[in-house]
Parts: C-alpha cells; sequence; structure tokens
C-alpha cells in the first residue's frame, strides 16, 4: 500500500491541535492522512479533532485513549491502528510544531523514492539544528544522542528523534507489543530494534523548533529511563538472535 499517515500523539493540545492538523492537510503533494492519538485530553483536544473531522473528512482520523500512560503506549496504540487500516508509511510528529510539516515530503520521499526503510528527521545529522531551546536542554540532547551510539553503536546521529518515517514492513518485522519504553527511550528502543533487524536507517536533516504555544510533557523521569534504559536494551540484545529483513516493500504487509 503507498498511502500514508502522520500520527500525532496529544494530551492537552488545544492551542495547537487545529492549526497542526490544517499545516498537514494544506500540504500539495504528497497527501498525508492524519490520526490523532488523544489521551482523554480535559482541554478538549479530542473535541476540536471530532469537529474538524467534519471538515477533513476521510482523512482525519481520531483515536480515543482512556487515560495517559506514555508516549511509547500512544504511538504502539497508532501503528496498530494504522497497519490495520492499510497504510504502507507510517510517519510519527509531534503537535507543537517541533517538526515542520513541510519537511514531512522530505521524509516519506527518502522512503517511498530512496529505498530507505527508516527516515529520521535528524536534528544532529549536519551540526547542531536547534532553535529556541537553553543551551543546557541542547547539550542535554545532543550528548544523549552520543551517548546512545557510543553504548549500542547504532549508526544514527539523533537518536532520540521523535519525527520519523517507518515503511509499514518495519513495524510489522518488530513486536511492538515487546516495547518496554514509554518516554523518550521508546525512541531509542524503536530505532535500535529496527537496524538490529538489518532495515536501512537514513536520517535527513531538519530544524527543530522548540514549542511556542502548549506547555512540554518533558520530566526528569523521561531522562532518566533514557539513560539506564539504554544499557538494558543492550545487554538484552546481546541474548537475542535478530533475523535479518532488509529493504522489506511495504507490498508485503498484508
Amino acid at each position: 500500500m503507498d498511502k500514508a499517515v502522520v500520527i500525532i500523539p496529544t494530551y492537552n493540545e488545544i492551542e495547537n491541535v487545529e492549526n497542526i492538523i490544517r499545516a498537514v492537510m494544506n500540504i500539495p503533494t504528497p497527501h498525508f492522512d492524519i490520526l490523532i492519538v488523544d489521551d482523554n485530553s480535559p482541554d478538549g483536544t479530542g473535541e476540536a479533532v471530532k469537529k474538524l473531522q467534519n471538515e477533513f473528512r476521510d482523512r482525519l482520523h481520531l483515536l480515543s485513549r482512556s487515560e495517559k500512560n506514555g508516549l511509547g503506549r500512544a504511538y504502539i496504540a497508532g501503528f496498530h491502528w494504522a497497519l490495520e487500516n492499510g497504510y504502507g508509511y507510517i510517519i510519527e510528529m509531534d503537535a507543537d510544531f517541533s517538526h515542520d510539516p513541510a519537511d514531512l515530503p522530505g521524509l516519506i520521499t527518502a522512503c517511498r523514492e530512496e529505498g530507505a526503510d527508516v527516515a529520521v528527521g535528524s536534528r544532529y545529522v549536519s551540526g547542531v539544528n536547534v532553535v529556541n531551546w537553553p543551551m543546557k536542554r541542547v547539550l542535554m540532547s545532543y550528548f544523549a544522542s552520543k551517548y546512545v551510539r557510543l553504548i549500542t553503536g547504532i549508526p544514527v546521529n539523533d537518536t532520540t528523534a521523535g519525527f520519523v518515517c517507518y515503511r509499514a514492513g518495519v513495524l510489522r518485522a518488530i513486536d511492538l507489543d515487546s516495547i518496554k519504553f514509554v518516554g523518550y527511550a521508546f525512541q531509542i528502543e524503536m530505532k535500535f530494534k529496527a537496524w538490529k533487524y538489518g532495515f536501512d536507517i537514513t536520517e535527513v536533516p531538519i530544524i527543530f523548533t522548540d514549542r511556542t504555544a502548549g506547555s512540554s510533557k518533558m520530566s526528569s523521569g523521561i531522562f532518566v529511563e533514557a539513560i539506564f534504559g539504554v544499557i538494558r536494551l543492550k545487554l538484552g540484545s546481546l541474548f537475542k538472535k535478530y533475523p535479518k529483513r532488509r529493504n522489506l516493500p511495504a507490498e508485503t504487509e498484508q
């Protein structure tokens, strides 16, 4: 299948959700569907999406979850939905415009036309391309990615990136329900497992701009999970055999 869907998890994103939906829908080509995965936002984010569904029939979808229990679990639910609905390309993106919708065509082109199985919208593949972050956070993020690469050996510069396009075959190969981490370590685990399965990962340079509306969901617990989770991930991989499945075409995802 050649259809593409952008999965956007939300929790209290009423200030951003309509604008991000319209920005994605206004991309002239290629066309993207959107799946909003809302974790029962008390600010009415889900209701705002329902109203917009009348305008964007058949392209805007809403998956409502009963509770907020982690970014990773929201994405896993979205991945299952996308696979069940026949999408060939599945893209992760934040709701707060830190990921520029104008970069979506570049990500999907890397997979659809240039042969990548996973395309990472990378802040660090060509220098440090981050706007409006305090220097402390920039350094923490940059060296966290260096740390992950050192421990795991994964050939990716931006291992915690959350702007990623997957061929559906990659998500089918990975046992999604075995993914353990829920915060930013989830992003590391997904890339690590895709790499261990032998899928081709490429990085597409982007400029990451910190949110200007709404509040960040970053916490110290998420950061700690990522630091220690990487060691667990590496140790666990030493005792697991990963079947190599390179360049699995989207058409095999039936």
